[in-house]
């Protein structure tokens, strides 16, 4: 099932992220990041945790950022 990320990539934007200086945030490679924006990868339980508190996202909307389609 391929997700939308466009809120999320709009998130990321608005709080000033770039791919790269989020996924150094989060522990993971520009690459590692990339490629699970573009539905190569899924998300990671922990990985959606660390995007929320970087980008100020309420736990309670992870379904809105994360496994809208």
């Amino acid at each position: 099932m391929k997700f939308n990320y466009s809120k999320l990539l709009g998130r990321i934007k608005e709080m000033g992220f770039t791919f790269e200086t989020l996924a150094e945030a989060i522990g993971i490679s520009n690459g590692t990041l990339s490629a699970k924006l573009n539905n190569h990868y899924p998300f990671k339980s922990n990985e959606m945790v660390a995007i929320c508190k970087a980008l100020n996202i309420p736990f309670k909307d992870i379904p809105l950022y994360f496994f809208a389609v």
